[in-house]
């Protein structure tokens, strides 16, 4: 039953915080969302911080599942397997509830506290996601995976938050090139010609 409780206010927490951000938020709009008490939200959270790493740390695993359906299976070519996983990502954000990255924001929103969970725990997770980016691009023979790796996590956390300011999957649909081509130029079997129509071709 505990768990379950524990289960509850975290996912109120989740749609609240992702939804409205963190500080304005309150712990009694959190308690009233999950149906519960406040006491009994801090006889499970001691803290509000506590509840914010336990909403971010709920949103890791699922974070980079997603993104690795997004990829999909390695049995094509691994520049539009790149392609598709932004092209998902344009399609995610048309949602009317899509606010971006809940680490990004989290992050950002709490950027003068270098020390408060939400910037460690955001910085974890894109350490993580890189790391995994980075075994993608190694099983698919990417000369230079760790700089590869890090070039198409910065354009994927700026097609995000370019698709967010704007309003406009343009953004996405535009990273999705670039790093398909930064992808195919760090392919071997991937030809030149078949590289720069990665940037051109709808």
């Amino acid at each position: 039953m505990e768990n379950t409780t524990r289960t509850t206010i975290i996912e109120a927490a989740e749609a609240l915080f992702y939804e409205q951000g963190l500080r304005s938020v309150s712990v009694d709009a959190i308690a009233a969302r999950a149906g519960v008490t406040k006491r009994t939200l801090y006889y499970h959270f001691d803290s509000k911080d506590a509840l914010i790493a336990a909403y971010l740390a709920a949103r890791d695993a699922p974070t980079v599942e997603r993104y690795r359906s997004w990829l999909g299976p390695d049995d094509r070519p691994l520049p539009d397997r790149i392609l598709a996983m932004f092209t998902a990502l344009a399609n995610s954000a048309k949602r009317p509830g899509w606010r971006g990255c809940g680490f990004t924001r989290a992050a950002l929103e709490m950027a003068g506290q270098p020390g408060h969970p939400a910037v460690v725990m955001a910085a974890d997770h894109k350490k993580r996601f890189e790391a995994w980016l980075v075994e993608e691009l190694t099983a698919g023979g990417v000369a230079d995976p760790d700089l590869v790796g890090r070039q198409v996590m910065i354009l994927l956390e700026g097609a995000i938050v370019h698709t967010l300011i704007h309003r406009d999957t343009a953004y996405a649909l535009a990273g999705g090139r670039a790093a398909a081509l930064l992808v195919a130029c760090g392919s071997p079997a991937v030809a030149p010609a078949a590289a720069r129509e990665l940037m051109y071709t709808d």
